[in-house]
C-alpha cells in the first residue's frame, strides 16, 4: 500500500467510511481524483487532491460561499486540508451533459443555468478573491503561443511574435470589463453542472469544479456555458440565452456586454487550444486533441466580431486558417 493510499484509508476510517464500497468517478484535466463511497442508503464523494499539485482550500471556501447563498454546491462533510482530502455531498449522476443527451429540453436547462448567473451578480464575491485582470488574461492566452503554436509550426514562438500577440490582446482586454466584478466560477459548462429537479429555483443547478474562481467580468461564465468546447450549443439557443441574461440585468449595456462576451470568448478559446495541446504533449492525454477543432470553430466565430479586430489581424498573420487545426500526434 502506498503512503497516499494509507492516508486515504486512515481518513476514511476516521469518518466511518472505511467499509464503504468505492467506485472511481470520471476525473478531469487536473491531478484531482474522485471516488463514490456507498453504504446502504447513503452515498458520499471522496475528493483526492494530492499536495503540492492541488490545494483543497479554495474549493472549500467557494463551496461554503455558494451554499451560503442558497446554491447547490456539494456540502463539505469532512476535510483534511493538509492531506488534500475531502468528503463531499454526492449530487448524483445527472450532469447537464447526460440529461441533454437523454433528450431533456435544453431551454429549461440552459435557462436555469443563465438565471443562476444573473442572480449571482447580486451577491458580492468573497472577500480576498483574486481579480481576473489583464495579467491573468495574458498569462492564460499565452498558452496558445507557448504550446499550440510550437506544436503546429515545429518552432518556438519568436519574441517579436509574442510581443505582437500581447499588444493585440492589450488593445481589446479593457472591453472585457462590464459592470462591477462578480464571482467568476470559470468552468461553468455542461460537464460541471448537475440537474437537481427535486430542488427549487436556483438550487436546481448543481455546481462542480469552481476551485479556480476569481473576481471578474459577469460575461465570462456566460461564455463558458454557451461556447462549450465539449459540446455543440445551437446558435439560436446561445442567442436566446444571452438575451435572457441581459433581460435580467437591465443595468448592463447590451452592446458593451456583447463586446465583453466576444473578447472573453476569444481569450478563453485561445487559452483552451493551448491547454488541450499541453495535455497532449506534456501529460500524454491525446484524447483532448479531438476537442481542438470545435474550439477553433468557436475561436474563429469570436475573431469575426469587430471588437476583436486587432487580435484577428494577429491570427491572420501568424496562425492563418491552414494552421487552425489539431496538431498531429
Amino acid at each position: 500500500m502506498s503512503e497516499r493510499d494509507a492516508l486515504i484509508r486512515s481518513f476514511l476510517e476516521s469518518q466511518g467510511w472505511d467499509d464503504a464500497e468505492r467506485a472511481r468517478l470520471a476525473g478531469d484535466a487536473s491531478f484531482r481524483r474522485y471516488e463514490r463511497l456507498a453504504k446502504p442508503n447513503k452515498k458520499m464523494v471522496l475528493m483526492d487532491a494530492p499536495p503540492p499539485q492541488e490545494d483543497v482550500r479554495p474549493f472549500t471556501a467557494i463551496a461554503r460561499h455558494l451554499c451560503g447563498l442558497g446554491y447547490s454546491a456539494p456540502t463539505i462533510q469532512a476535510e483534511d486540508a493538509a492531506g488534500g482530502l475531502l468528503l463531499l455531498e454526492d449530487l448524483g449522476d445527472s450532469t447537464y451533459t447526460r440529461v441533454l443527451n437523454a433528450g431533456m429540453d435544453p431551454v429549461t436547462l440552459y435557462g436555469a443555468a443563465i438565471d443562476l448567473l444573473a442572480d449571482l451578480r447580486h451577491h458580492a464575491a468573497p472577500a480576498g478573491l483574486l481579480p481576473y485582470d489583464e495579467t491573468v488574461y495574458l498569462t492564460e492566452a499565452d498558452l496558445l503561443i507557448d504550446w499550440f503554436l510550437p506544436a503546429i509550426t515545429g518552432e518556438e514562438t519568436a519574441e517579436p511574435v509574442r510581443h505582437a500577440y500581447h499588444a493585440a490582446w492589450r488593445a481589446v482586454l479593457d472591453k472585457a470589463n462590464v459592470g462591477p466584478p462578480v464571482l467568476v466560477l470559470r468552468d461553468y459548462h455542461a460537464d460541471n453542472l448537475m440537474w437537481l429537479p427535486n430542488r427549487t429555483k436556483h438550487a436546481r443547478v448543481g455546481l462542480l469544479d469552481f476551485q479556480d474562481a476569481l473576481a471578474g467580468s459577469p460575461a465570462y461564465d456566460v461564455v463558458s456555458l454557451l461556447e462549450d468546447v465539449r459540446r455543440d450549443v445551437a446558435p439560436e439557443l446561445a442567442e436566446a440565452m444571452i438575451a435572457r441574461y441581459l433581460s435580467a440585468a437591465p443595468d448592463l449595456d447590451p452592446g458593451q456586454f456583447r463586446d465583453a462576451y466576444a473578447v472573453l470568448g476569444g481569450q478563453r478559446n485561445a487559452k483552451i487550444v493551448g491547454i488541450f495541446t499541453r495535455l497532449w504533449r506534456r501529460d500524454s492525454k491525446a484524447g483532448y486533441l479531438d476537442l481542438i477543432p470545435r474550439t477553433w470553430r468557436l475561436l474563429e466565430h469570436d475573431l469575426a466580431q469587430p471588437v476583436l479586430a486587432p487580435v484577428r489581424a494577429w491570427f491572420d498573420e501568424f496562425v492563418p486558417p491552414p494552421l487552425r487545426r489539431a496538431p498531429t500526434p
